[in-house]
């Protein structure tokens, strides 16, 4: 199945807003086994319109169309499919009935300009969308079945999910046997992952990708057919005694992800004191439901005065050592700890640039220290040559790794091939 996707709006086309929808539809497509194979951005212009779809349609078996359904005048997709197909609209008597029915629902007056969206090339098949007013359509022009849907993500997604999804197996059936599979890396680069792997030639039908996204290079291990399929479990034991520890997940998002599930699973609590990361450690953690069984505070201690009064850092360490210091660092873990006595401890400060820095401490350099009930540790990385968001990105991304690695008993420190390691100590509490 030749599968493509053609996004529509001036605002995408001119990059006002970034089009979230057509990553996420390749990924989960991707995660189907269905790889997409053509994209294209079209503006809010009739004729550039007719012209794509038109074009797209001797060469795809099916089209995700997305956006261009709504009530306004530059919502063109319905007519310009219409015009494309040599058919006429018309109204949709059932969607009419809907859309009065959703307006009353939420007391509002339907304006007539919603009249619109209840138009239709005939022949189309309507979609359904309970989650707003402009119906998905699908319709068969030339090759291929065209299918619209709203650029709405909330209406978006169910659609494909519920409808797009079910429509292609059933027209389709389920194809040759493919299988994905992902390994997620991090303190690696894609060049010194792809040395590490080069030299293993995949079994026949077994592809690899790699899809760096910043602080992670995700590989991804693509199966088609069915000897394929047989042989992956084989290869993936192959490239897992190759990467050891640069794996950090498998089939799962991202750190935050995994450590969020060993927490719950372990039963264990968790405090935070973040410096250059401003909560962002935080954030990650509670973007997943069920955070508040482990997560007990999270401590923003952005000056050394907050370091002091919130923590207990002493005034000797700051004095001496600095805010930036695996001393420092250490005593946010274990004052943070200590404030719920918590099972663990994540504390960060850094220098996140652009200025800050000096010739001792250069912006990038970032203590980041670990803590539980017998032992703490605490390691001094250089960031160089990165930007500010990057610097907070990886920070957080390395102090969630070394409590993965905690939480799985493996050694804490890890050796990273782009993120050089200063200083590193373990100790026993005092």
């Amino acid at each position: 199945m030749q599968l493509e996707m053609i996004c529509t709006g001036e605002e995408v086309l001119s990059g006002q807003i970034v089009d979230t929808n057509a990553a996420w539809f390749a990924n989960a497509m991707m995660e189907l086994g269905i790889e997409l194979q053509f994209r294209c951005t079209v503006g809010d212009r009739m004729d550039d319109l007719m012209r794509v779809f038109t074009e797209r349609s001797h060469h795809a078996d099916v089209i995700l169309v997305n956006g261009g359904l709504g009530p306004t005048s530059d919502d063109l997709c319905c007519e310009a499919i219409a015009r494309a197909a040599g058919v006429a609209l018309v109204e949709h008597s059932g969607w009419r009935q809907h859309l009065q029915d959703w307006f009353k629902r939420r007391k509002r007056e339907m304006p007539a300009s919603n009249l619109k969206q209840c138009l239709l090339p005939q022949g189309a098949i309507l979609v359904d969308n309970p989650q707003g007013s402009a119906p998905g359509f699908r319709i068969k022009f030339n090759r291929a079945w065209l299918f619209f849907t709203p650029g709405v993500p909330a209406e978006f997604k169910p659609m494909v999910q519920e409808q797009f999804i079910p429509f292609i197996r059933g027209a389709f059936g389920p194809g040759a046997a493919t299988q994905l599979y992902k390994l997620l890396t991090f303190g690696h680069g894609e060049s010194a992952l792809a040395e590490r792997l080069g030299p293993l030639t995949p079994p026949a039908g077994i592809t690899l990708g790699y899809r760096p996204s910043l602080p992670y290079v995700e590989i991804k291990i693509f199966a088609r057919g069915e000897s394929a399929s047989a042989a992956l479990p084989a290869y993936l034991d192959t490239l897992r005694a190759a990467l050891g520890e640069v794996i950090v997940s498998e089939n799962q998002g991202d750190l935050a992800a995994l450590v969020h599930d060993l927490l719950i699973q372990k039963g264990r609590t968790l405090s935070l004191a973040e410096s250059c990361t401003g909560g962002m450690l935080s954030s990650l953690l509670v973007e997943h439901p069920g955070s508040s069984a482990y997560l007990q505070q999270a401590v923003v201690c952005y000056s050394k005065a907050a370091k002091q009064k919130l923590l207990g850092v002493s005034a000797a360490t700051l004095e001496i050592h600095g805010a930036v210091s695996a001393q420092c660092a250490l005593e946010m873990c274990s004052g943070a700890r200590a404030l719920l006595d918590s099972d663990f401890a994540l504390a960060v400060t850094g220098i996140a640039g652009p200025d800050g820095g000096g010739e001792d401490k250069p912006v990038g350099t970032v203590a980041v220290a670990l803590s539980d009930r017998t032992e703490r540790w605490v390691q001094v990385v250089a960031l160089a040559q990165r930007s500010r968001g990057a610097v907070r990105v990886m920070s957080a991304a390395l102090a969630l790794d070394m409590l993965r690695r905690r939480l799985l008993e493996q050694e804490v420190f890890a050796t990273y091939s782009f993120i050089p390691a200063q200083e590193q100590r373990r100790e026993r509490h005092h």
